[in-house]
């Protein structure tokens, strides 16, 4: 029995070592240098016998049973594999930051706030006044890693109303350890404002405004800040699976992490964005339903209580259409392209906007812009179903053999 996971954060490190322990032959596939993902970020060394972990490496695409993959010419020797045959596929390949765009999101002193948190974990703050907003508890985390490197808060900033957590009394009740964390980040609870977010930035002048419950900016007051982070959420990187079934743009998984797709497994945040507790437990449940384990009860009842707190959270963080306000005209929309706000055409689908704008036809192929795009213009959001997962030489694809 082999299995191939793609990914080695703590989804993919879980499903690895679960399945390995099954007895499975095991190969981790991930494209950073260490395991860790953007959780851990490098701040563990993973190391797990019936494990080969191939680092440098990036999965391109699914074709039956192989996986078609590509390594870094510093990781390349002359016998590296360029496919990988499984009897079973774990994709843990995760999330990343969603921006909204707003006048000046595209200049200077304006990164994600997964970007601020990467950055931090090495060291780095890159400007003494700092704002952090968005939506979502992922804010605090990175405004205190900031403020604990020397960073001014000048504020943290989040779009919702925490009174829609009163309505998830359930998920609250099953997660009370979540409650424990929020005291972890009570040096920077006094900066934070609700019902506020960034809505225009120039030069070290930042247009912060009061928001309606649609995220419609009701008034607006000027700050001086350095540097913005902004993150609205989190997009699942699901490409390498374009046509597995989902729901919201997650993967649609059943309760041994079974895929639409035969004998794929999911895991993490592309199912769902609830934490590295949900998406290690979820990884148990795939690692052992890859190898032909019954799951363990204790991961079947973490994950049971995670998504709880999972679903509870895309409610109460939910992206409001208001934010479609903020953007001007020449309100740059796809930074790849250079595409503004009024360039954008009477499309009805993506693909017709993108050939008539040239919207998400960059270098990151509608990754940051595609799903605000398909908001703005109210055009079907295609969940970036594209059939090669990143981006590759055309000579790797010459290199193919010949299909008979």
């Amino acid at each position: 029995m082999k299995v191939v996971v793609v990914g080695a954060g703590p989804a993919g490190m879980a499903a690895a070592r679960t399945a390995a322990d099954a007895g499975a032959e095991v190969v981790m596939v991930d494209s950073e240098p260490e395991a860790g993902g953007q959780y851990l970020r490098g701040r563990t060394k993973f190391g797990h016998a019936g494990v080969t972990h191939l680092k440098n490496t990036e999965a391109w695409l699914v074709e039956g049973n192989a996986l078609h993959i590509r390594r870094d010419e510093t990781s390349r020797l002359a016998s590296d594999p360029r496919l990988l045959r499984f009897d079973a596929l774990v994709v843990a390949t995760g999330a990343y930051d969603r921006p909204l765009p707003f006048p000046g999101w595209d200049g200077p002193g304006v990164i994600t706030a997964g970007a601020a948190q990467a950055l931090a974990k090495q060291g780095v703050t890159l400007a003494e006044r700092v704002i952090v907003a968005g939506t979502g508890p992922f804010l605090l985390p990175v405004a205190t890693a900031l403020q604990d490197l020397g960073a001014t808060l000048v504020g943290v900033y989040e779009a919702s109303s925490p009174a829609r957590w009163l309505r998830e009394a359930k998920a609250i009740t099953a997660n009370r350890h979540k409650i424990g964390e929020l005291a972890s980040y009570r040096k920077v609870l006094p900066r934070l404002e609700t019902r506020t977010a960034v809505i225009a930035k120039h030069g070290d002048r930042v247009t912060v405004a009061k928001l309606d419950g649609q995220w419609r900016p009701v008034s607006h007051r000027t700050v001086q800040a350095d540097l913005v982070c902004i993150g609205y959420g989190f997009l699942p990187r699901t490409d390498l699976l374009p046509n597995a079934s989902r729901t919201n743009d997650f993967y649609d998984v059943d309760d041994h992490q079974r895929t639409s797709v035969e004998h794929v497994y999911a895991a993490g945040e592309v199912t769902g964005i609830g934490g590295a507790d949900l998406a290690e437990a979820e990884g148990v449940i795939a690692g052992a339903a890859a190898a032909g384990q019954e799951p363990p009860r204790k991961a079947v009842e973490a994950v049971r209580k995670g998504r709880l707190f999972a679903q509870a959270l895309a409610r109460a963080h939910a992206v409001q259409p208001g934010w479609r306000t903020w953007p001007a005209p020449d309100t740059t929309v796809c930074r790849c392209e250079k595409v503004r706000l009024e360039d954008l055409t009477d499309a009805t689908s993506m693909r017709e906007l993108k050939l008539t704008s040239r919207v998400a036809m960059g270098r990151c192929q509608g990754r940051v812009c595609a799903r605000n795009v398909a908001e703005l213009t109210g055009v079907p959001f295609d969940g970036q179903r594209r059939v090669i997962a990143v981006p590759i030489p055309l000579g790797e694809l010459a290199a193919l053999p010949e299909e008979k």
